[in-house]
């Protein structure tokens, strides 16, 4: 895995298949090789964060986030959201969470995403929730030292 740091204490990877795996597992997904792109965030060498991103069209590209411990710091959600709002030059991100995962609807909730829809039964546990982002609301954009 090679990785990359943006700051003293920030270290990330771009490596999918690292990533991918590790994401897709905490996530509830199923990983499938060359469907994403990926940012991780390593600690001690061990991965702690990832985000996938998938199916852009150009407008919107849908995101898997997961992490452990105190993973998110400025500069790394800087990074996850800039990679599509500036890089890509995307509008929107969506993500579509599980119902019994209230951590990470609150989480999400909390770095600005904001929930659309809940798709009635569309899950062995409920509803599932779609959140999104637009550009323009997105507080992570100015980087901070």
């Amino acid at each position: 895995m090679k990785i990359y740091t943006l700051d003293n204490y920030t270290w990330v990877t771009f490596d999918e298949d690292v990533v991918g795996p590790w994401v897709c597992e905490r996530a509830g997904g199923q990983y499938q090789p060359g469907r994403f792109k990926a940012i991780g965030r390593v600690k001690d060498g061990n991965l702690i964060a990832g985000v996938l991103y998938e199916d852009t069209n150009g407008v919107n590209v849908f995101c898997h986030i997961a992490g452990e411990g105190r993973w998110a710091n400025r500069h790394f959600l800087w990074l996850i959201f800039h990679y599509p709002f500036i890089q890509l030059g995307l509008n929107r991100i969506t993500t579509v969470i599980e119902p019994q995962n209230t951590i990470s609807q609150e989480f999400t909730q909390r770095l600005g995403f904001e929930v659309e829809a809940k798709l009635k039964d569309s899950h062995p546990a409920g509803d599932l929730w779609v959140l999104r982002m637009f550009k323009r609301d997105c507080r992570w954009l100015e980087k901070k030292s």
